[in-house]
This record gives structure tokens, sequence and C-alpha cells, in this order.
């Protein structure tokens, strides 16, 4: 493996994953929700500029295709999970956050086992789509957490209403907004299978 700019941006991507999760655990809120939505905005633009440098620079590697899906991966479901975490169980996102996960369990599981044969599995439009309301969808999400926990608490210096009026804007757009990603995550999930179909078929004796 070489340590080119593309591949170390994706292990940086990696590495801040389980950093959304630790930031709970060192910090109280809202400063752990702050430092969250940092490193994963951070870390969804490392998602576009690696591939985007590799392409440019003619760096495209084999540890970077291996990695930078599980990164991708690891850094929505981790931080869908403290999501659920920070504001309790919410059937309006509940709904949409299994959709995701389960797609993400299922299409690592169905790439496992085509093994060499995953590589026909190409990214679609509608996956990159898909990814990217996930990565717009997640930080507002935490944004209107933010805003909640701010209201039980009373901490902020401008008018109630102006910050009730705002944390709705941010959490009825995040409910929205999840919601897009899990309707176009249920679809790529299917659109896999389907791909996948002639390769799971057991053959006549």
């Amino acid at each position: 493996m070489r340590w080119t700019i593309p591949n170390i941006l994706t292990v940086l991507r990696l590495v801040a994953a389980p950093g959304v999760a630790l930031a709970f655990v060192f910090f109280d809120r809202p400063t752990a929700d702050w430092i969250a939505i940092s490193l994963f905005i951070l870390a969804a633009l490392t998602d576009y500029i690696d591939g985007r440098l590799a392409r440019a620079w003619q760096q495209e590697s084999n540890f970077g295709r291996m990695l930078d899906p599980i990164a991708d991966k690891a850094m929505v479901i981790i931080a869908l999970a403290m999501i659920v975490g920070t504001s309790g169980i919410k059937g309006l996102i509940l709904f949409p956050i299994a959709f995701i996960l389960l797609r993400e369990i299922f299409v690592s599981g169905l790439r496992e086992f085509l093994g060499a044969k995953a590589g026909r599995l190409k990214v679609t439009y509608l996956a990159k789509w898909k990814t990217t309301v996930q990565m717009v969808a997640i930080p507002v999400l935490f944004l209107a957490g933010v805003f909640e926990y701010d209201r039980r608490n009373g901490q902020f210096w401008y008018s109630s209403w102006l910050h009730d009026w705002l944390g709705w804007i941010l959490e009825n757009s995040g409910v929205v907004l999840i919601w897009i990603a899990g309707l176009l995550t249920l679809m790529t999930g299917i659109d896999y299978l389907v791909k996948a179909m002639p390769f799971l078929r057991d053959r006549k004796r």
C-alpha cells in the first residue's frame, strides 16, 4: 500500500468514525454534539475529495477501493447510532434509520458472499445520491438535537420563539431528509439484490 494523500484521507475518515461516539464519552453536551458534527462534516468532505484526487492524480489503489466504502459505512452507522442515542426512540427517524442499517449490513454480506464477483456490483448514481442525502441529513439531525438540548436546559441567549422556530425547521428538515435517504437506501439495496440474483441461483445438477 502506498501512503498517498487520497489513502491518508480515507484512513483519517475511518479513524474519525469512532471519534463521533467518543466525543460523547469525553465531553458534555452540547460540546460533544458540536465535536461530532464537525468530525462528520470533515469526514464527508474527505469522502468527496479523496476520490477526486485519486482519479486526478492517477493514484487509485486497491487499498483505497477496499477501505473507502468501509469508512463511509462506519461513519454513517456510528453517527446514526449516536443520533438515536441522544434523541431517544422517535419513530419518525427510527424507521428510516432501521432501513439504512439493514441495507448496509445486507449489501456488505452480499459483497462478502460474492467474493471476487462482487466487483460486478458497480456503484450506481442512485447509490451516490443516497450517500449525498445521508451526508446532509445526519448533520441536520445532530443540529436539531443540539437545539432540543439547549431548549430543555434554557441555554440560548436570544428569544425562545426564535430558538423554537429554528429547532422546528431543523428537526423537520432532518426527518424529511432521513426519510429520503432511507427510501433511496432501500431502493439501492433492492437494485443490488436484483443484480446479484444470477450469482445466487443454485446450479442444476
